[in-house]
């Protein structure tokens, strides 16, 4: 079995609150198709196994479906509630979202999460629902339901938006974040504006864009540090200052990815990494949402 580690290493948001750097994701692999509502005893038993190995930091969505399954995995872990960091996420379609955070905190078997996050920009009709939408996540923030509120799949054009109207500025944007898609100059504006950058599909280069530029730099650096390429690519994360969330339904796959916190990427080979990946664009999520070479 992998190893366990006693503690993640957190981030301070805006508010105070601290964040641990890697966190377990419930989409992507686990995701379930609209009128599922079977229990996927693998996810909640992977999900245990994560908090077992130290992953205190679980990330989900309405959306995903899982929000059943993250709840049953919480519960059982017999963990206290003020030692896992828990998030969900909302569409801005949804007309309710302070209906939505209770329909939430139902299935999850919560009083409130520690963050709440519109889950994308792009389903809002107007620069005025999406105004509206964050203002509806003010009040879910207010009423303690959700201790920092944030946004995922936000551009910098979207983040301007509800900037002109919010009262608190959003705690986090999560957004798809790997060597290929860095996003120009996003992060230089999450960071002048306080906003902690999270990234997901971190991984990208060694599952879905495999023979790319990167290839012989990560196994080197593999080779020097004694890790596997993952690990690698969650360390560049890290060392980019985001919060990482990756997955897997291998327990000894998931202790691995916690060596990441046991070493750093020099300076010089973050640059090294981030300058070859630019060389090359992969875009895993929302694809039909931007041309085939939009890097933002």
């Amino acid at each position: 079995m992998a190893s366990t580690v006693d503690h993640i290493p957190t981030v301070q948001l805006k508010d105070a609150l601290s964040m641990p750097i890697l966190g377990y994701g419930t989409g992507t692999a686990w995701y379930k198709t609209a009128g599922d509502t079977s229990i996927n005893r693998e996810l909640v038993e992977s999900t245990k196994s994560a908090v077992k190995l130290g992953y205190n930091h679980l990330d989900g969505a309405e959306s995903y479906k899982t929000e059943p399954e993250l709840g049953l995995a919480i519960e059982e872990s017999q963990r206290p509630r003020d030692s896992l960091f828990i998030t969900t996420k909302v569409y801005p379609s949804i007309a309710d979202i302070p209906g939505a955070i209770d329909a939430s905190l139902k299935k999850l078997r919560l009083d409130y999460v520690d963050l709440f996050l519109i889950h994308a920009p792009f389903y809002a009709t107007s620069e005025e629902e999406l105004q509206a939408s964050w203002a509806a996540m003010e009040q879910v923030k207010a009423s303690g339901k959700a201790r920092a509120i944030g946004v995922s799949n936000f551009l910098q054009s979207h983040l301007e938006t509800i900037l002109k109207t919010a009262k608190v500025t959003p705690a986090v944007n999560q957004i798809e974040f790997h060597p290929y898609l860095q996003h120009g100059d996003l992060l230089s504006f999450h960071e002048s504006k306080g906003i902690q950058t999270v990234g997901y599909s971190g991984l990208t280069p060694t599952t879905r864009a495999r023979g790319g530029p990167l290839d012989p730099l990560l196994a080197s650096l593999a080779f020097k540090y004694g890790v596997n390429e993952s690990e690698i690519l969650l360390r560049w994360s890290l060392d980019r200052g985001c919060v990482a969330i990756t997955t897997s339904s291998n327990e000894a796959r998931l202790g691995g990815y916690m060596r990441c916190l046991a070493f750093k990427l020099t300076p010089e080979e973050v640059k090294e990494i981030s300058e070859l990946g630019q060389q090359h664009h992969f875009r895993a999520f929302w694809k039909e949402k931007f041309a085939e070479d939009d890097r933002s």
